[in-house]
């Protein structure tokens, strides 16, 4: 009789119990939804428009591959090339250097002063872009500038050699300023991942030091450093304020052609030409970004 009631009394008593799971499943998702609208109005929505918009005429709405090949072609190819150049310049350079710096920094003592001052500045100097970085170069490196004016007292006027601020290379130097720094805080980890073990294990087996980073240092930091590097190369081919109150858009970098459109600077029956633009752009971030997970996968293993 007892057992009886028992099945009687189960299946009444089964969505009483559910509901306490739906409610905390629910919970969980919750903490997540802000993150997921902010990423559909931010990013998903707006890529979706752009990408639209580069197969439509802007006359009539129908679709058409007009403004996909007016924007690889011409001054917007060229824009292309120039943009990839620098961001390569504008990446392998200040990797080499932020990583000598990281590694400075690393083979100092944790708890200095010194080390504390240093990774401080780095998240400082790395969000430090705009107009503001580009009328301190201006104001500094410039034609009539105080280091300049400097220079030419010494006898050396950099002018006089080649070198001006407001071309790709001064660019370049531009943005040294902010892209050393960003190295700095996205490879230290990987080398605070270097365990001492390792090294200890190396040289009572008689390896030397240069044994010891052929075998061991470069292997482990290369799939670090190699995203770093794609990491400030999505960095340097976004980056758009600097270079064009630098140059004043006298550069065809990608960025700055599409804010000249988005300033409404457009020829008739070419106004979704920018979007083109702005959809090759986010191809080639695509494609960087693939092989930096890629990259991340390989360095997880070790950083475990």
């Amino acid at each position: 009789m007892t057992a009886t009631a028992q099945k009687a009394v189960a299946p009444e008593a089964s969505p009483a119990s559910g509901a306490p799971r739906i409610v905390s499943r629910l919970a969980r998702v919750a903490g997540v939804v802000p993150f997921f609208v902010y990423v559909a109005l931010g990013l998903v929505i707006p890529m979706i428009a752009v990408a639209v918009g580069a197969f439509q005429n802007p006359d009539n709405g129908h679709p058409t591959l007009s403004n996909v090949k007016t924007a690889t072609s011409g001054v917007y190819l060229h824009g292309f090339g120039e943009s990839l150049l620098l961001s390569v310049l504008a990446s392998v350079l200040p990797g080499v250097l932020g990583f000598l710096l990281a590694y400075a920094i690393f083979s100092a003592r944790r708890r200095s002063v010194l080390r504390q001052i240093a990774v401080t500045a780095s998240g400082v100097f790395a969000n430090f872009g705009g107009v503001p970085l580009a009328f301190v170069f201006v104001a500094t490196l410039g034609s009539t500038g105080i280091a300049t004016r400097w220079l030419s007292d010494l006898g050396f006027d950099p002018y006089n050699h080649g070198f001006t601020l407001y071309t790709l290379a001064g660019i370049v130097v531009v943005y040294l300023y902010f892209q050393i720094p960003l190295m700095v805080l996205i490879i230290l980890p990987a080398l605070e991942g270097l365990r001492p073990s390792w090294r200890e294990a190396a040289e009572n087996l008689g390896a030397s030091t240069w044994r010891y980073w052929r075998h061991v240092g470069i292997p482990v930091l290369l799939p670090s450093f190699l995203g770093s590097l794609l990491l400030l190369f999505g960095s340097a081919l976004s980056a758009y304020a600097t270079a064009e109150a630098l140059t004043s858009g006298t550069i065809p970098l990608t960025s700055i052609q599409i804010g000249s459109f988005l300033n409404g600077n457009v020829l008739a029956g070419q106004q979704n030409v920018g979007k083109a633009l702005g959809l090759g752009m986010v191809v080639i971030i695509a494609v960087v970004m693939v092989f930096y997970v890629i990259l991340q996968r390989r360095a997880a293993r070790w950083l475990r």
